[in-house]
């Protein structure tokens, strides 16, 4: 629906781009997919949930198997993931608390696809370094 105009002044309650839910992607613009490709799509999720798909495993040992991230980043990767309920922490009663990471359920099940896209990632990673090279010496 375009923006009705009257007078020179548009009525903004009909103001949409012509594209907006024109979006194909399972019927809700798209939303489902855009919400968890923020989430897997960041810098680190993948990387988490591959190493947890290894198994359980306490934060600094989770810490040590992802180089460049730090502790902070992921804090705040392993929360995000326990949110959207595809991580479980576990806070054992010890002096020191021990903390555990594993994947959930609903976490495996989502391995399968992002193992995919890693492994295209690799597979692919020197044709599009070359394409971007091309591309910035234009």
């Amino acid at each position: 629906m375009s923006p009705t105009h009257t007078a020179g002044t548009i009525d903004l309650a009909d103001a949409r781009s012509p594209y907006e839910g024109s979006c194909r992607a399972h019927g809700n613009d798209g939303r489902a997919i855009r919400d968890i490709l923020a989430r897997i799509g960041d810098k680190w999720s993948l990387l988490v949930i591959a190493t947890l798909h290894e198994g359980r495993l306490r934060f600094g040992e989770l810490l040590g198997h992802i180089p460049g991230i730090s502790q902070r980043m992921l804090t705040l990767t392993v929360r995000q993931l326990e949110r959207d309920g595809i991580v479980t922490r576990t806070v054992y009663p010890e002096v020191p608390p021990r903390v555990e990471y594993e994947l959930t359920d609903l976490g495996e099940t989502l391995f399968v696809p992002a193992r995919a896209i890693a492994d295209w990632a690799v597979a692919h990673h020197d044709e599009i370094e070359r394409a971007r090279a091309e591309y910035d010496a234009r």
